[in-house]
């Protein structure tokens, strides 16, 4: 049997690109986004009482997966790309089917310019990923305290130190005080979580950068701490 589903929402958020997304929801809570529910799902009754919960998970589609050829394998990155798991003991997007679970925190559900907007924190999906379903996170049945996490627990929470060099701090300082308010706390939040290939180390001296906005995030790695070193746009220019 086969099923066909339509989207009953889209993402929007300060992420345009998969480099520097947050690996897994909720590790970065100053990214937020709106999810824009699409007619005729967009009734008021189809979101009451959801304002009472405090999470909601979401289903969503990895839309940026351009091949179904998935392979029962997959190397997650956080193991640096060296060592196979299998695709259902994986989060990785190349899937049979390429569909995403996320747990976000419930912000509030608003309407701006007649459109309804269920806004979240704690975001790990790119700009424009089209949402399937959305349904209350539960903790009497969702939080299991006794959980085992399988070869994650080899990761580390460690996040890095993120500073920013003069020049790049005193654009941040023009950009949050225009269109960019909190600018520094959410660089600083992808940052931390160190967005480079899991096979770098302390002797990386590449300069990356980080599409968040309209603006490209500069940043390279000093003696163990990400230093960012611009933070690129047209205003600036």
């Amino acid at each position: 049997m086969k099923w066909s589903f339509e989207p009953i929402g889209i993402i929007h958020t300060a992420c345009k690109e998969k480099f520097g997304l947050p690996r897994q929801s909720g590790l970065v809570p100053s990214l937020t986004g709106d999810i824009e529910i699409l007619p005729p799902y967009d009734t008021d009754e189809a979101f009451h009482e959801l304002k009472g919960f405090s999470h909601i998970w979401v289903i969503s589609v990895f839309h940026l997966v351009t091949t179904n050829n998935w392979q029962p394998t997959v190397r997650p990155p956080r193991l640096g790309g060296n060592r196979r798991v299998g695709v259902f003991a994986s989060r990785a997007p190349y899937r049979p089917n390429p569909v995403g679970l996320s747990v976000f925190q419930l912000l509030d559900i608003v309407r701006v310019a007649n459109k309804l907007l269920v806004k979240i924190a704690g975001n790990d999906l790119v700009e424009g990923t089209p949402v399937l379903d959305i349904k209350p996170y539960l903790p009497y049945a969702d939080n299991v305290s006794s959980a085992i996490g399988g070869y994650t627990e080899e990761f580390t929470s460690v996040k890095l130190n993120v500073r920013f060099d003069t020049a790049a701090s005193a654009q941040c300082d023009a950009l949050e005080s225009g269109n960019y308010p909190g600018l520094r706390s959410l660089v600083t939040g992808l940052l931390a979580q160190d967005p480079r290939p899991a096979y770098r180390n302390s002797t990386d001296q590449s300069e990356y950068g980080m599409q968040l906005y309209d603006l490209n995030v500069r940043f390279r790695i000093e003696q163990g701490e990400i230093v960012v070193t611009g933070l690129e746009t047209e205003k600036l220019q």
